[in-house]
């Protein structure tokens, strides 16, 4: 009996710590729910700092290699405009050397006045020329230091200064149109003098005729004419201008001197001028060699060539 008793106390002790032991797990597994759920948090929280952090990264990246872009380009910028300075430094000295020259050919046959007028057109020419390069100049620092946020400003500016040089140059074509209506007038007055056609002696007992300013004359001639088509045919200067060489003309045939007009026509090997530049022309047939113009003309005195022409030729492709 007694063991009985025992047997079954004993059994009731063992379930009694199963139901104890039970309990105990599913407690301890409630209370860990939650702190699963928290790592879980955490995890993906981690994971999303570390996706932030990786972009911060790349956007740090673009933003060093895009400074470097624009150091670059302002170093190109920079040299471009030295470059350009430098060209412009070089056109200006070649123009004041050719005008240099000019003056010293006509000077010869111009009176003080005349030659004290044409210093001053070339004087404002290279004044225009170096007013025009130092505000590009200018325009150009200004684009480089503000990085366009004044690009209306700079429209402004260079729309000024296309005006005023426009402005320049109808002044110095109109001071060279008076120049040159006083250069004919010159020449007009050498043509009647007695020096025109003068007989030269020679130590050999021979003589021959001195056609040096008729020849200049023709130089001339061929220069203002050429000048003059180029300008608006409607225009007083133009007329004025087209009308005074028509005049010059007449005086110079008047002392039995005539020009040829060789420009428009077509050329060949067997014509006595000399060809100075060669130029290709895709809109003449093959073959085909036409005079474009004329450097020095043909020139000829009671019948008698006196000076070859000197002329450029296009040629068809």
């Amino acid at each position: 009996m007694k063991r009985f008793i025992t047997s079954i106390f004993i059994l009731a002790s063992v379930n009694t710590f199963a139901q104890i032991e039970t309990l105990t797990k599913e407690d301890l597994a409630k209370e860990l729910q939650p702190l699963k759920t928290n790592i879980q948090t955490l995890q993906k929280e981690k994971g999303s700092l570390k996706s932030e952090i990786s972009n911060l990264n790349t956007k740090l990246s673009n933003a060093y290699k895009s400074i470097d872009s624009l150091r670059t380009k302002t170093q190109d910028n920079s040299n471009a405009v030295t470059q350009t300075a430098k060209q412009l430094g070089i056109q200006i000295k070649e123009t004041g050397d050719k005008n240099e020259g000019k003056i010293t050919e006509v000077s010869e046959s111009l009176s003080k006045n005349s030659l004290y007028g044409i210093i001053g057109v070339l004087s404002a020419i290279l004044l225009s020329g170096l007013l025009y390069w130092l505000l590009s100049r200018r325009q150009q620092t200004d684009k480089i230091e503000i990085a366009g946020k004044l690009e209306n400003k700079t429209s402004t500016l260079k729309s000024d200064v296309i005006l005023e040089i426009e402005k320049t140059k109808k002044e110095l074509q109109q001071e060279n149109i008076k120049l040159d209506l006083k250069l004919i007038e010159v020449l007009e007055n050498q043509l009647k003098g007695n020096n025109v056609g003068k007989v030269v002696e020679n130590t050999d007992d021979n003589s021959t005729i001195d056609h040096s300013i008729p020849l200049k004359v023709a130089d001339e001639i061929t220069r203002i004419n050429a000048y003059a088509n180029k300008l608006d045919p409607n225009s007083q200067d133009a007329k004025a201008l087209k009308s005074s060489v028509k005049r010059l003309i007449i005086t110079f045939k008047a002392s039995q001197y005539e020009i040829i007009d060789l420009l428009g026509q077509k050329y060949d090997d067997g014509m006595k001028v000399t060809v100075i530049n060669e130029i290709d022309d895709s809109k003449l047939g093959k073959d085909e060699r036409i005079i474009v113009r004329i450097i020095k003309p043909l020139v000829k005195y009671k019948g008698e060539q006196i000076q070859a022409a000197q002329v450029d030729v296009a040629n068809g492709i």
